[in-house]
């Protein structure tokens, strides 16, 4: 549903004169556009076909196949046990997306939510890559970062596949011409034509920064690549504004400068890393920006600080206010969680920052940003973790043998459950509520400490123990579970299907 680029009104844009002689008799009719010829616009060519006529082939389409959990619609009623039980159903489902090979042997570079399952309890069986002759290949996802959409694929050719590279995004000015090839409602092939409206556009999130284009885009062509004059790719086409779902001018596509880095860790199989502080921050107020003497959309005001993370062992405190971090201004284009994610782990960095109106400079540390499913429970200090709800969490609690979600234990999360630092163990982001788990009255925020008297700190070591005791012919597990402003207790909970 994302993509980028619009057809350009070349015909309009020239100013071009006609003039109309005629040797004809008086009272013969002309057609209106006999004779006529359009200029191209300055600095654009007079036609894109043979810039397009080689591109084209590096560009793909990419569909895959889904199955999706639906609820069963005679659950609860009297013809439950007639259609499943009133167990959820499953339905097939398919996605279409765009994306482009970067390398001779079958290196495919989309967006992360091409190839994602579109869906709560769905899961993606396939994904098939077609080029413009029509071939298909089964393709295998090699790495995907959510975090800026990106994701890279593997395809198995018998012959060099034509493929295209990257070119300098950094370069890229408003008004520079731009084309997009891709494949909008699955009409393979489509080529667009814009200019570049806005660089370094963010739409909220953390690592935004779009080029922003007029050209049309359409669901189908994200993924695909956003071209500079120079038949290199300055951008991924990844999203659109629009209230109606169509195309009206507003597009977004995310910078080569940013995906280069992303790609290359994700085509050699490794995980992305990215740089932390551990502070809360929200934007500078005008009032507080003006009664510190600061320009207005210049620094981050610190809400507060994560205690054993490099901007605690920097001094930082909450109600600073970060203005620089290794030279660079903190502003909303250039915001200080992207500056940070960008910096070595392990680097030391000099930080600015206003502390009672007089600014001072720290050197903190550069740690490594925990996962996000983790942050999201610890933006906030003050949340409650055991009130809050997750719909991610819940649909992987669905999928679970427990019916349990889990997510490791930091800091942040036992203050929030006001359990002590040395508490061990995986804390319950959800519970299934179709689960034995549920019925044993397992809750989110219940800590597990052991699983079978197995110590558990970890997602994978639970899951090792389930494993153990399935292969043993066990039916249920023995847990031993922690809750706030109680004793441990040990819950019997009997696995799914067993």
């Amino acid at each position: 549903m994302r993509y980028a680029y619009a057809l350009t009104a070349a015909l309009l844009l020239g100013g071009t004169a006609i003039t109309v002689t005629s040797n004809q008799p008086l009272g013969a009719q002309t057609a209106q556009n006999e004779g006529m010829q359009a200029a191209a616009p300055r600095g654009a060519p007079a036609s894109l076909a043979d810039m397009v006529e080689r591109l084209q082939p590096a560009v793909v389409n990419i569909s895959t196949r889904q199955r999706v959990q639906v609820e069963n619609p005679f659950a609860g009623t009297p013809f439950g046990d007639m259609f499943g039980g009133g167990r959820p159903q499953t339905r097939q489902a398919q996605s279409l997306g765009s994306g482009f090979l970067i390398s001779a042997d079958g290196y495919i570079v989309t967006n992360n939510h091409v190839v994602s399952a579109g869906a709560a309890g769905a899961s993606v069986d396939s994904i098939t890559v077609t080029l413009t002759n029509r071939e298909e290949y089964s393709a295998t996802l090699v790495g995907r970062d959510p975090a800026t959409d990106l994701a890279v694929l593997k395809i198995d050719a018998k012959k060099p596949l034509p493929f295209v590279k990257f070119g300098d995004s950094t370069h890229a000015r408003v008004g520079d011409w731009v084309v997009a090839i891709g494949n909008p409602y699955a009409l393979s092939g489509t080529v667009t034509a814009g200019i570049i409206s806005a660089v370094h556009r963010s739409t909220g999130g953390t690592y935004d920064r779009f080029i922003q284009t007029d050209a049309s885009i359409n669901q189908g062509n994200s993924g695909g690549p956003m071209f500079d004059m120079n038949g290199n790719v300055i951008g991924i086409n990844s999203q659109i504004l629009s209230p109606s779902g169509g195309n009206v001018g507003i597009g977004f596509a995310i910078p080569a400068e940013q995906a280069i880095p992303i790609i290359d860790t994700l085509r050699k199989g490794q995980a992305i890393k990215r740089g932390y502080l551990g502070v809360q921050i929200s934007p500078l107020g005008d009032d507080m920006a003006e009664s510190l003497g600061l320009a207005r959309n210049r620094g981050e005001f610190v809400q507060g600080v994560e205690p054993g993370q490099g901007a605690d062992k920097a001094g930082i405190k909450a109600g600073d206010v970060i203005v620089r971090v290794n030279n660079r201004d903190v502003t909303p284009d250039e915001t200080l969680s992207f500056i940070v994610s960008t910096l070595p782990i392990g680097s030391r960095v000099p930080i600015e920052l206003i502390r009672n109106g007089k600014r001072t400079t720290v050197t903190a540390v550069v740690g490594q940003r925990p996962p996000e499913d983790q942050l999201a429970f610890s933006r906030d200090d003050q949340d409650d973790f055991s009130q809050q709800d997750d719909k991610q969490s819940s649909a992987q609690a669905g999928q679970q043998a427990l019916g349990l979600a889990v997510l490791p234990l930091t800091p942040t999360i036992l203050r929030q459950l006001g359990l002590e630092q040395t508490v061990r163990g995986v804390v319950i982001s959800a519970v299934d509520d179709d689960s034995d788990a549920a019925a044993k009255g397992l809750r989110r925020g219940d800590v597990i400490l052991s699983a079978n008297n197995a110590p558990v700190t970890t997602e994978a070591q639970l899951n090792a123990v389930i494993k153990s005791a399935t292969d043993s012919g066990r039916n249920a597990l023995l847990l031993q579970v922690l809750r706030r402003g109680q004793s441990p207790a040990f819950i019997g909970v009997r696995l799914r299907g067993r």
